[in-house]
């Protein structure tokens, strides 16, 4: 059988409000791909846990929501290098990398092979202290335990510079999450703001039916060859041990050059400017003067961490950072971070690294919990 059939026996778990403060060891928040590593180690270790999800289905960022991420999303690395902890993910038929349903599909059948105690849909409102344990507070009731791990990734955080004239322009201003698909963009100009792997994939896609127009604030800087799911695999593992990265084939922060990427760089549609100095009631203005029209801005500026159910807690510095040790939290200690990127362990916001980060931190957990 498929994973697809696995997927389509998964149902929410509708947990009603109960009043009754619940007790675990350790309660994680979020249920993606870091969440369910997490939930796989301490399962393995045999602490009794719960995993709070927000999302409707199984895969946190994956799931089957098709209206929050573009059609042509794929895996930047095939299923062989994108795998969470003791269960590898099954090739797609066809695909050289796995597609958002396919991604989907796994995690589910993730969940179900390894019996995880998720809990969906759960809104998480505030962490707060509770003599010497933490307490949860979501929208089904209320959980205290002794550790908690926040997962909550940084997809419903997404981040567009407050850029000069972003309130003149009249036409369309969009996010990635907003992005769907290139045909409602045909023989309109796009300018496209970012240098990372979603800019230059959706400019690939865009310039095909487009007029496009590419700005970065640094130059991009693209990995060569076509071994990106080896090398990114290669390159998280380094990170994840401690070791370095320098003189290797690519970087986590380079631009995969997936086929589509490819073609556009036959086409020399890969040529960024600099980013321009403002926009205008009709497009954009370079620093020289020079304007420039244009029909939408799409925004490719990345994420910030949803964090704001931590607030209580004050794990805050004064730049608005959290200060870790690895990812547990400099100024609460039973509290720990996993998923939002390399400040809360190296890759640890990739397939590949949630699993390295999420054994590190159950470690640490299981240690604590075993000396009482």
């Amino acid at each position: 059988m498929g994973l697809g059939y696995w997927a389509s026996l998964q149902r929410p778990r509708e947990d009603t409000v109960d009043t009754a403060v619940r007790t675990v060891d350790v309660a994680v928040i979020g249920g993606g791909p870091a969440g369910l590593a997490v939930g796989y180690y301490l399962r393995k270790a045999e602490a009794d846990c719960v995993i709070l999800d927000g999302q409707g289905a199984p895969g946190g960022f994956w799931n089957g929501s098709w209206n929050e991420y573009w059609d042509s999303l794929r895996l930047l690395s095939s299923a062989e290098h994108s795998s969470l902890p003791g269960w590898p993910m099954p090739e797609e038929p066809g695909q050289e990398r796995p597609s958002a349903q396919h991604v989907a599909d796994y995690l589910a059948e993730y969940e179900r092979r390894h019996d995880l105690p998720v809990h969906r849909p759960v809104t998480v409102s505030e962490v707060r202290r509770a003599g010497g344990a933490l307490e949860v507070v979501g929208s089904t009731g209320t959980w205290r335990a002794r550790h908690v791990v926040s997962a909550t990734g940084t997809w419903r955080r997404p981040h567009t510079p407050d850029h000069p004239g972003r309130e003149l322009f009249e036409g369309r201003q969009l996010h990635t999450v907003d992005y769907r698909r290139p045909e409602e963009f045909a023989g309109r100009h796009v300018v496209v703001v970012g240098s990372g792997n979603s800019a230059a994939q959706l400019l690939a896609e865009l310039s095909e039916v487009a007029h496009t127009t590419w700005v970065t604030r640094r130059p991009p800087r693209f990995m060569t060859g076509d071994v990106y799911g080896r090398v990114l695999c290669d390159t998280a593992t380094r990170r994840a041990q401690g070791g370095t990265t320098h003189g290797s084939a690519g970087s986590l922060d380079d631009i995969v050059m997936v086929p589509s990427v490819r073609r556009a760089r036959d086409r020399g549609v890969l040529e960024a400017r600099p980013m321009f100095e403002r926009l205008t009631r009709t497009g954009i203005a370079w620093a020289d003067g020079t304007e420039q029209s244009a029909d939408a801005v799409l925004w490719c500026t990345g994420f910030r961490p949803a964090l704001d159910h931590l607030a209580p807690l004050e794990p805050f510095d004064a730049d608005g950072r959290i200060p870790v040790d690895g990812n547990r939290c400099l100024r609460e200690p039973y509290l720990h971070l996993l998923g939002y990127g390399g400040w809360t362990g190296a890759a640890s916001d990739t397939l590949l690294g949630a699993g390295h980060t999420a054994e590190a931190a159950v470690d640490r957990i299981v240690e604590d919990l075993s000396a009482g």
